[in-house]
Order: structure tokens, then C-alpha cells, then sequence
């Protein structure tokens, strides 16, 4: 088979770079967002909300309200099965 030369391979490996994301700055809140895409902080996409975002105060009191999770109890061990040499054993007797 013809071997593949150098220059054909990295010529092929050319398209495999990774290329930089373009950002853009979201005009409701300054942050840096994905172009046609709503912004993950505020929620809005093109000067209106549509995604619902909880701020830190909504989430801290989320938190108090939510009920303490019970602890349920750990099933009890089973016991460790006989070997296979024991089995035999028992079975040649």
C-alpha cells in the first residue's frame, strides 16, 4: 500500500483545530453570552424575559424551607457464601 506522506496527513489534520467561541455581552446585565442564545444569569434573549432565573436570595430560602430528608436505616449484612472448595467438599462426603 502507498504509504501516506507527511504533508498529506497534517494537510488532512488541518481542519481539526479547535477554533475560539465568539461571545457576545448580554445588553440587560453585561455578562458575556453565546450569540442567538438567552443569558443564563438574567434570562432574557432579544429585551425580553423568557427564561425564569432564581437569584441567591430565592435560592437561600429555598433552602430553609425545604424539610430535613430522613435518614432511612442500612439493610443488614448477609453472611458470605461457602467457597467453591467447601461445596465440593461437602458434596464428595
Amino acid at each position: 500500500m502507498k504509504k501516506r506522506t507527511k504533508s498529506e496527513t497534517r494537510g488532512r489534520r488541518s481542519h481539526h483545530a479547535l477554533k475560539a467561541k465568539t461571545l457576545a455581552v448580554c445588553p440587560q446585565c453585561g455578562k458575556a453570552v453565546l450569540p442567538h442564545t438567552a443569558c443564563a444569569f438574567c434570562g432574557t434573549y432579544k429585551g425580553r424575559q423568557v427564561i425564569k432565573v432564581k437569584t441567591a436570595a430565592t435560592k437561600a430560602a429555598a433552602k430553609t424551607t425545604k424539610p430535613a430528608a430522613k435518614k432511612t436505616a442500612k439493610p443488614a449484612v448477609k453472611p458470605a457464601k461457602a467457597s467453591k472448595s467447601e461445596s465440593t467438599k461437602k458434596a464428595a462426603k
